[in-house]
């Protein structure tokens, strides 16, 4: 599924792109997710990002990858989700609130690590795409300004968290800093405009999903007049 939602959503920009007199765009995909980065699960242990909002801060030392670069829309989101086993699965649902959910949120950032959503997707059920690489066109594009930052919901559980990197790879949540260790109290930033800091970072561990957009057309410079 990914690949074909890919290559037709991809198709669908480039041909509007190729359409003589219009003005300059461009395709970006923030946070690209590798066919090396796995998520932990089924193997032993099954950790998964659960009810909260996260985004990556750094993969291999490298910032900003989650960072909007310039002014533009999202158009699309894509995570990677293991496949944990039955047990798991019951474990997670009994004790996270429900089946495995996630959608892709906008904050804008602020002073002292408050976060500002500005808008968000509708969530997803996840479990149909356990094991896959899937993109989800967005049927409504999201606004996004140059600086923020591309986050990951998650109300409940998903099964996206790739273990065992090195230390210079990061990601925060929206917990308190006294609650970092706290997987199970609700802190996922669902509500319109919602804000709160993002003050748990967490070392050796990727969150496996990217966000595509399209940047705002940029206007040819008129001619000198003569």
């Amino acid at each position: 599924m990914y690949r074909t939602c890919a290559r037709a959503l991809y198709a669908a920009i480039a041909a509007a792109l190729l359409v003589p007199g219009v003005a300059a765009a461009r395709i970006i995909e923030m946070g690209d997710v590798t066919s090396t980065t796995k998520p932990s699960c089924p193997t032993s242990p099954c950790e998964v990002i659960s009810r909260t909002t996260a985004y990556q801060a750094h993969v291999a030392g490298v910032g900003e990858l989650y960072v909007v670069p310039r002014d533009g829309r999202l158009v699309a989101w894509t995570i990677t989700l293991g496949t944990p086993g039955r047990r798991q699965r019951t474990f997670f649902d009994e004790n996270l609130g429900g089946a495995a959910q996630a959608g892709i949120t906008v904050l804008k950032q602020g002073d002292r690590a408050y976060r500002r959503v500005t808008a968000a997707s509708p969530l997803v059920t996840l479990r149909p795409y356990f094991g896959q690489t899937v993109q989800f066109p967005l049927a409504t594009s999201l606004p996004v300004e140059k600086g923020n930052v591309i986050a990951l919901t998650v109300p409940t559980w998903a099964p996206a968290l790739s273990l065992g990197l090195k230390r210079n790879s990061t990601w925060r949540a929206s917990r308190a800093k006294d609650a970092c260790d706290d997987t199970q109290t609700q802190s996922a930033q669902t509500g319109s405009r919602t804000l709160t800091q993002y003050r748990c970072n967490y070392r050796t561990a990727r969150l496996t999903y990217s966000a595509t957009m399209i940047t705002t057309p940029v206007a040819n410079e008129p001619a000198p007049q003569r």
